[in-house]
């Protein structure tokens, strides 16, 4: 594994750990040359899955779109990356489960919303305003509304 900090392929593994319910393992590990720390995880890989956009194209799964959306939802927000790791993996594991080979970027986008509805309702509504696109103030005001009287929010 290649450090982070000065590019280095030689690195010792000071810790594994599994997590989310074995769905990854966690390696803490420690450069050989420079002596940087960082965290490494590891996957099962499975099949490819297609998420299918609005307009019916169809395209890989991208783990990393999905955690970018999610960083910018949560930017200035209390959540460390191992938290918003741990959102990617619950999502991901959601899909896994049902042995799906396609879902539609509408359902991938609710599973997050599900996701970030009980770790930060500001990234919540964040999330939400892009992903649901909320053409209007009212649009808005009535996610806000669900979201603070306990429901599942507007549907747009």
């Amino acid at each position: 594994m290649k450090c982070p900090a000065c590019s280095h392929d030689d690195d010792r593994v000071l810790d594994s750990r599994p997590v989310r319910d074995g769905e990854a393992i966690r390696r803490r590990r420690e450069c050989a040359r420079c002596g940087e720390r960082f965290t490494t995880y590891e996957y099962v890989e499975r099949n490819p899955l297609m998420v299918v956009k609005r307009d019916g194209r169809r395209e890989p799964y991208d783990r990393g779109k999905l955690t970018a959306g999610i960083e910018l939802a949560c930017r200035k927000r209390p959540a460390s990356r191992a938290d918003i790791d741990k959102l990617v993996i619950a999502v991901e594991a959601g899909l896994a489960d049902e042995n799906r080979s396609e879902v539609s970027s509408q359902e991938l986008g609710e599973r997050v919303l599900e996701q970030l509805r009980t770790f930060d309702q500001v990234a919540y509504v964040r999330f939400a305003s892009v992903y649901r696109q909320f053409d209007s103030p009212e649009k808005f005001a009535e996610e806000l509304h669900g979201l603070a009287g306990g429901g599942n929010g507007a549907r747009s």
